[in-house]
């Protein structure tokens, strides 16, 4: 076992013990118990479009030590350093994001992907967690310098977030970027007339969304009515559950997952309620509530106002995403495509997580007299 002296000064010594542990360990538990769900719930879905037994599982495993690096090596980085990385990062998938709305790849009605080299690539999924720390960085130098124009920059930044999203189209993760810029300013020092105005507009963009959006009516419709439509996935989902009561089924013996087409992405929540039970479901839920109770923690300790937006933006858009992927599963909400963090399959979705979570590392590590 590697172990680190309290005198050690190297790179990985200053780390280990600046670091918090706590956050750590709960997000390398999260990411075992995805590749565990990932073996459990990925073969029936393979063998459905007549692939390898282990097609998705191989395929999740190849991403994990790039993710594993990109986490702790971007832990190492002082506050300084995560900005220029997510300011440098953001403008990178802002334009790759804006080129899959004449390049990229439709998939179930949605141009998300770029397909290059025998791989796809959700760039928008990198705009979450780099969006929420350049806003945080903007917010904050507002807030410095009232006469530095930083909160209209946020503002013109999300309009043109928000308006490519809304393009793919993507409204579940607008919802999610909206809530957590949203939040950012609101911490800040967000005017009255602003707040109201943010009210108006998220209110009119989901009433537009739902009167013109079929899609979009038709899950809040059959969320409020499941007579009004096909309620498939949801219904073999509360199945899963009711089969595996307290302790489970047993790894590998779950039956849902056989007809529930999205039990590797989606409903993977599913997989795991009914072949590990409810007990298994809650310890997931605690461990998803420690990163984000941690990250809380730490904020609220925090006097370097752009490190204290950052980690809020970071720490609520993890938290918000496991909560809009488990209470969709579950039935609570309409259902929204949207992966549960370091579970469900997809490797932009694992990496782009690595990344927020390194920058929540490398934010939340204590430092001497609030350096940068």
């Amino acid at each position: 076992m590697i172990s680190f002296s309290r005198v050690d000064t190297s790179i990985l010594g200053r780390w280990w013990w600046t670091v918090d542990r706590w956050l750590l360990a709960s997000l390398l538990l999260i990411i075992a118990v995805g590749a565990i769900l990932t073996l459990a719930a990925s073969p029936p879905v393979a063998a459905r479009l007549h692939l390898g037994t282990y097609h998705f599982a191989l395929r999740q495993f190849s991403y994990l030590p790039l993710a594993l690096t990109v986490m702790i090596g971007i832990s190492l980085f002082s506050p300084i350093m995560i900005r220029r990385l997510a300011t440098v990062a953001f403008i990178g998938f802002l334009i790759l994001t804006a080129s899959t709305l004449f390049l990229g790849s439709e998939i179930k009605g949605a141009a998300r992907w770029i397909s290059f080299a025998g791989l796809t690539l959700q760039p928008s999924e990198f705009l979450k967690p780099t969006f929420a720390v350049v806003a945080a960085w903007m917010f904050s130098e507002w807030r410095k310098d009232t006469n530095f124009p930083g909160h209209f920059v946020a503002v013109g930044l999300y309009v043109v977030v928000a308006g490519l999203l809304v393009a793919q189209p993507d409204f579940g993760m607008t919802a999610v970027i909206s809530a957590v810029w949203g939040i950012q300013f609101f911490i800040a020092g967000l005017p009255v007339f602003f707040v109201v105005l943010v009210a108006f507009v998220f209110l009119t963009g989901s009433m537009v969304a739902y009167t013109f959006v079929d899609h979009v009516k038709s899950r809040v419709d059959r969320f409020l009515d499941p007579t009004s439509g096909d309620n498939y996935q949801i219904t073999r989902s509360l199945e899963a559950f009711q089969n595996g009561g307290l302790f489970g089924t047993g790894p590998g013996e779950g039956e849902i997952k056989n007809v529930l087409p999205d039990a590797h992405t989606d409903f993977i929540f599913a997989v795991a309620g009914e072949e590990f039970g409810l007990i298994a479901c809650l310890i997931i839920i605690g461990l998803f509530a420690t990163v984000v109770l941690r990250g809380f923690a730490r904020m609220f300790r925090e006097d370097n106002l752009f490190v204290l937006l950052a980690v809020g933006g970071l720490v609520t858009q993890f938290g918000l995403q496991a909560v809009i992927n488990m209470a969709s599963t579950t039935h609570l909400m309409p259902t929204k495509g949207m992966t549960l963090p370091f579970i469900s399959y997809g490797g932009s979705s694992l990496v782009s997580l690595a990344l927020g979570m390194g920058m929540l590392l490398a934010l939340t590590r204590r430092r001497a007299g609030g350096d940068l």
